[in-house]
């Protein structure tokens, strides 16, 4: 079978695959950008409720995870959310900021898919999709075969992602190549993903499904303050996603159910009321949470009744709520997969493999991985783009 040569061949166009191809073509080179899809930026299309969290204003290396936290800085400072910004506002896609920083679509994420294709298209990259990928060979060059045609070229960029959501066509596919060329990878695991409780917690609470509690979370030393959210099989919400990233099995988390409250001076305060526990938390709680975590860990009664050390039992269950949750919800549900190419085998400067002349990697499958809120964006389009100028 004949074989096209071009100067480089991106495998996966998402986020960082496209912004890849067309940092290459600017510069002039041929490119193929190859999706085993049947569209290209699926998980754009589906981020933000449909809106696209595209990066966010508050952009630093402390918002991302990785063995080596120094290595994402080099892609991060050459190309800032205010650059992405830029290419929005040339666009003219109107966009708002939601709340810390992230930046959102007005309209829709169909909008950031549409303007990377035409930046494609206006560089003369040529996209093709639905094609699935037999075998990666490295000769002189390297040779991409098809079950249609075979494909070659000088540079190889994988761009494929995590093995996050499944369901939206997300393989394990980067991470057999790195395997392939002995390119280590560290471990992967399942991030910005629920928490699931235990049989017995889940009777309980799983009553509670749909009820969110702004708190404080903690695990290992981090902490973030966003809304909770109880679910039939646990907890979820913002601050539980986040926190998942820091979470090893076993490990206990803490929830501040009352960060602006010190809820033991107030129960002192009211210390001669006959209002019952139950009424005197739905105050600061819906009554339906109030009714079940009472009836789990209290006994209601007027609040005349108890002690001041119930008091401060009640105080520290609520301010220093332990759970050790039976696991996650895993790759089905979790928005990003943590861990993938170690990034001592790549340059941060050019996202090349240290060990194989011409191979990159960018964005998720590789060991960096953001906060939520926008920052998976932006190292894509940051990674893509260091690649995209050596490719």
């Amino acid at each position: 079978m004949d074989s096209t040569f071009y100067d480089v061949i991106i495998i996966g166009a998402g986020a960082a695959g496209m912004m890849c191809a067309i940092e290459a073509g600017k510069r002039g080179r041929s490119v193929l950008l190859i999706e085993h899809c049947e569209k290209v930026g699926k998980k754009i299309l589906i981020s933000g409720g449909g809106r696209c969290n595209f990066t966010n204003k508050n952009v630093s290396s402390e918002n991302f995870l990785s063995d080596n936290s120094h290595f994402c800085k080099s892609a991060l400072s050459r190309f800032t959310p205010e650059n992405f910004i830029s290419l929005i506002e040339k666009h003219k896609i109107s966009f708002h900021e939601k709340k810390l920083g992230q930046l959102f679509c007005d309209g829709s994420s169909r909008q950031i898919v549409e303007m990377l294709e035409n930046e494609c298209k206006d560089v003369g990259v040529k996209i093709l999709i639905n094609y699935k990928i037999e075998k990666v060979i490295k000769n002189e060059n390297f040779e991409v075969q098809t079950p249609r045609e075979n494909f070659n070229s000088a540079s190889l960029v994988i761009a494929t992602g995590g093995i996050s959501i499944p369901k939206m066509g997300a393989t394990d596919f980067g991470y057999k190549i790195a395997k392939q060329f002995n390119i280590k990878l560290t471990e992967i695991y399942p991030a910005l993903v629920p928490f699931t409780f235990s049989n017995e917690l889940k009777k309980i609470f799983g009553e509670l499904s749909g009820i969110s509690v702004d708190s404080v979370v903690s695990c290992n030393g981090i902490s973030f303050r966003e809304n909770i959210l109880f679910t039939h099989k646990g907890l979820s919400g913002p601050a539980i996603l986040q926190i998942s990233s820091y979470w090893k099995s076993g490990d206990s988390i803490f929830l501040n159910l009352l960060p602006d409250v010190n809820l033991f001076e107030l129960l002192k305060e009211n210390s001669n009321s006959k209002i019952e526990l139950v009424n005197f938390l739905s105050t600061y709680f819906s009554k339906r949470f109030a009714q079940i975590f009472c009836g789990k860990y209290f006994q209601s009664k007027p609040l005349i009744n108890f002690s001041e050390k119930e008091f401060k039992l009640i105080s520290e269950k609520i301010h220093g709520w332990e759970i050790t949750p039976s696991g996650t919800e895993g790759y089905d549900k979790a928005e990003v997969t943590a861990g993938g190419v170690n990034t001592d085998e790549l340059s941060s400067k050019t996202m090349e493999s240290k060990k194989v002349k011409g191979l990159y990697f960018t964005g998720e499958v590789v060991d960096v991985t953001g906060w939520l809120g926008g920052y998976n964006f932006q190292w894509a389009w940051a990674s893509g783009f260091a690649a995209g100028q050596f490719v």
